[in-house]
């Protein structure tokens, strides 16, 4: 039987587009001979389609798109995921479904069981679990078919009672087909072939495995569909972050008519040690992501320029970077807004990036309009020293500019903000932690600087000066980062441990970091959570990122 995965980039809501897409991987299919297609989890109306599920317009349009797709099923076959009504049992109004079409009619409908509710997934919001499970037979073959968390094993869980595979499995299937919208994020690759891997394993049946690709918002969907043999060989992988729509013949035996990727037997080169960050863990994946991440961000918002402040500093230099890869150099506009504590050497580091990258930028002295706040705020702030006051005066006056040049010539404003600064409220609101997309939100500083290193693997691009010189927001005289927090080095591992990996602060405290230095780290992650709260949606790239996948009180005092 040959099979194909079609590992597509869907828009959640663009029905016209979403169906062209589907329709145009049939058609190809078709011209290979092949007898199945599979389509990722969702693919109708793009994942996560979230509350849009509860319009009944929205589900008919779903229903709609199926009519006309199943029109192309003449002579193959197809599994495609969409809502589907629930009609038979008490409960929500829908089941997430895969829909198998053939012969131009919809010959059997597969429920989700294992509806997740953690980190950026609400399934149990507008799904009903599945309540029965049929394998379904087409061409001799016994076809087990689940979605996405179905393969995850998840039967001890007792939220999931029942292993839909187990059932599955007691009506003999041939092959394990599983339609899949599984985010990326820069500890996941290995971890979800070895998932995979174990359920064949178990089974001891071939499983074909497909993602979905693209970014919807925050969060981004890798690809990386997978073919594992009878064996638990892995014998085909399609592209992370790119579209294919690829066929492997599954043969009698249950082996696959392809060479062996990774045998079985393969242990990862590296071991995932969640215990202590790694910068470098999959630099390339995480710019990748972060590349899709704002091209799909404008893309599918119809937006197509975008502005940024540029200070010289490593945040702006690497989403300047990252912006015109994605983008087009031609359409970043970088503005420099040098203060009276601007140091000259900055303003000649991100000058010499724009020129580098060859993209348009400007240069205005933010000076004048910063002594005319001062000028203007004189009676209220008497003769009081210096302050945080002053220093939010600037960047707020950056903020201003930058979106009035946004508002006059339709840019988007990119936030430069990184995650070690989200996390301790290192930035001021309605200044610097403006914008329409948090582009850094989801990269700890030293993430950061191996992700300029990166970008400059073939050459320079950032000034070296750039990622050399000690990081600082240059609103004071001789100000550093050092200044107002830990060495980011010590710092991001402790933020790490509380925010990835849900340790508290004893539990920090035990791995040998200073305990006077977690609580003060702790204590500034709680305080400032009414800042990320007003902040914009952040590419996630994390197991845990800021917004939609976590969710914790502003007012709440965990800590003391």
């Amino acid at each position: 039987m040959k099979i194909v995965l079609a590992q597509q980039n869907y828009h959640v809501g663009n029905f016209d587009s979403n169906t062209k897409k589907i329709i145009g991987a049939i058609e190809e299919a078709k011209a290979q001979h092949a007898d199945l297609i599979v389509f990722s989890e969702l693919s109708i109306c793009g994942y996560p389609s979230r509350d849009f599920l509860e319009f009944n317009d929205f589900i008919n349009k779903c229903y709609a798109a199926i009519d006309e797709i199943k029109e192309h099923t003449d002579s193959i076959a197809v599994l495609v995921g969409s809502p589907a009504r629930n009609t038979i049992r008490e409960g929500k109004d829908l089941f997430n479904a895969a829909f198998f079409l053939y012969e131009k009619e919809i010959k059997a409908e597969i429920h989700k069981t294992c509806l997740p509710t953690y980190d950026v997934f609400d399934e149990y919001r507008y799904f009903e679990p599945a309540y029965e499970w049929n394998i379904i037979e087409f061409k001799g073959k016994r076809l087990a078919v689940t979605i996405c968390e179905d393969i995850w094993n998840l039967g001890d869980n007792p939220l999931y009672r029942i292993c839909p595979m187990d059932k599955l499995m007691e009506q003999q299937p041939d092959v394990m087909i599983n339609l899949s919208a599984s985010p990326f994020d820069y500890t996941h690759d290995e971890d979800r072939k070895a998932v995979i891997k174990s359920n064949v394993l178990k089974y001891k049946i071939p499983m074909f495995y497909c993602n979905a690709v693209g970014s919807q918002t925050e969060v981004v969907f890798d690809g990386a569909s997978l073919v594992f043999d009878k064996d638990a060989n892995l014998c085909k992988s399609l592209p992370m972050f790119k579209e294919a729509v690829e066929a492997v013949t599954l043969n009698d035996d249950g082996s696959i008519d392809a060479p062996i990727i990774e045998p079985a037997s393969r242990v990862p080169d590296k071991e995932l040690t969640p215990e202590g960050l790694e910068p470098e863990l999959n630099i390339a994946q995480i710019h990748a992501a972060l590349v899709m991440g704002i091209k799909d961000y404008f893309i599918k918002m119809g937006f197509t320029k975008a502005i940024l402040g540029s200070s010289g500093g490593i945040d702006s230099a690497v989403t300047l970077a990252l912006a015109c890869e994605a983008l087009g150099k031609e359409n970043v506009r970088a503005v420099l807004m040098p203060s009276p504590y601007s140091t000259e050497h900055s303003v000649d580091d991100a000058v010499a990036l724009s020129r580098n990258l060859e993209n348009p930028y400007d240069i205005i002295h933010i000076n004048a309009v910063y002594e005319s706040f001062l000028e203007t705020l004189k009676p209220i702030f008497n003769d009081l020293p210096f302050s945080l006051a002053e220093e939010n005066i600037q960047s707020r006056t950056r903020g201003n500019l930058l979106m009035a040049i946004s508002n006059k010539f339709g840019y988007i404003l990119l936030n430069t903000s990184n995650k070690s600064e989200l996390a301790t409220g290192y930035g001021t609101l309605y200044g610097d932690m403006a914008g329409g997309l948090g582009v850094l939100g989801d990269c700890y500083k030293m993430q950061v600087y191996q992700l300029a290193k990166y970008i400059n693997r073939n050459k320079e691009i950032i000034p070296e000066n750039i990622i050399s010189k000690a990081p600082s927001a240059e609103l004071r005289p001789n100000q550093k980062d050092s200044d107002s927090l830990p060495d980011y080095s010590i710092l991001d591992k402790i933020l790490y441990q509380y925010i990835e990996r849900r340790q508290g602060p004893n539990e920090i405290k035990a791995q040998g970091f200073d305990a006077a230095l977690v609580d003060r780290t702790l204590k500034m992650v709680n305080t400032n959570e009414y800042k990320r709260n007003q902040f914009c949606p952040i590419i996630r790239v994390s197991p845990k990122a800021f917004g939609v996948g976590r969710r914790v009180p502003i007012v709440g005092k965990y800590l003391s």
